[in-house]
């Protein structure tokens, strides 16, 4: 009898320790799962809007079609929206024909908009129009990105420093337009929190910090001095004029007028330069100044 008390005895030890291996086990196994979880959704989706911020056009366009902020709220969360135009390479293919092209040059933004599943979340997507046409900011095919959003809010600063006031809205339309609010501004500050959906089984107590639902993502984007041009100063596409030509109006005889411009998304180059010399024959059928 005592033998048996003992073999079982032994049995139940085995269990136990057996039993607190697995519980260990898994419960390593759901903060790896919810550490991963962290350290995908949100900084990829702060990285593709960098990316595209980084690549933004400013050569030949309107101040006020640079860069549109709205400060908008859904379902009582904040819920901004942003667009501009960005030479980066389109990450949607467009039908032509038999074949699918994707454009050097793009609209894009991201929007959001209530999760119609769930009323406690909002749902982010990320805007693209194949090239750029008459309505750069609106239009478009719209990428599904995330659908547990809490919130996604965008501060605009017009100047550098810690004590900068920001602006929530930038670049509206013409009825509601501020000059002083066109353009591009010194900076954007982005913020997006998120309810990831972690792994945790209901007899795993305590939850670790690294478990927790709610993240909260911030990136500061500082847009180059280089692209940010004042009223009248943004490079425009130009044809050049010739001697006798209407284009020439102030160039003198014997001048000829040449315009350059910068690539895209830089400085534009000498607009409207004016090169003197005389242009005549040469021996031999060329040309000699």
């Amino acid at each position: 009898m005592v033998e048996v008390l003992l073999t079982l005895m032994i049995m139940g030890m085995i269990l136990v320790s057996m039993t607190r291996i697995l519980s260990a086990a898994r419960t390593s196994r759901d903060t790896i799962h919810n550490i991963q979880e962290t350290q995908l959704a949100g900084p990829a989706i702060m990285d593709r809007i960098e990316r595209d911020l980084r690549g933004l056009v400013t050569f030949s366009r309107s101040r006020r079609e640079l860069l549109r902020v709205v400060d908008r709220v859904i379902s009582g969360m904040d819920g901004d929206s942003l667009d501009f135009v960005t030479s980066n390479d389109g990450l949607i293919f467009f039908p032509e024909g038999d074949i699918f092209l994707r454009a050097d040059m793009n609209e894009v933004g991201y929007r959001l908009r209530a999760n119609p599943v769930d009323n406690d979340f909002l749902e982010i997507y990320r805007r693209e129009s194949f090239g750029v046409d008459d309505e750069p900011l609106d239009g478009g095919t719209f990428t599904f990105l995330h659908d547990r959003v809490k919130g996604f809010s965008i501060l605009v600063f017009t100047e550098d420093g810690p004590d900068a006031e920001d602006v929530e809205d930038w670049g509206l339309d013409a009825e509601e337009e501020d000059p002083d609010l066109q353009g591009l501004p010194a900076r954007l500050e982005l913020e997006l929190t998120l309810e990831l959906s972690p792994r945790i089984m209901r007899e795993q107590l305590p939850v670790a910090r690294v478990d927790m639902r709610e993240v909260t993502y911030r990136r500061v984007i500082r847009l180059p001095d280089s692209i940010r041009f004042a009223a009248g100063s943004v490079p425009m596409l130009a044809i050049p004029g010739t001697v006798g030509s209407s284009d020439a109006g102030a160039a003198s005889p014997g001048s000829t007028t040449t315009a350059t411009a910068g690539g895209v998304g830089g400085a534009g180059g000498d607009a409207g330069k004016t090169i003197q010399g005389e242009i005549r024959d040469a021996p031999g059928g060329g040309k000699a100044d």
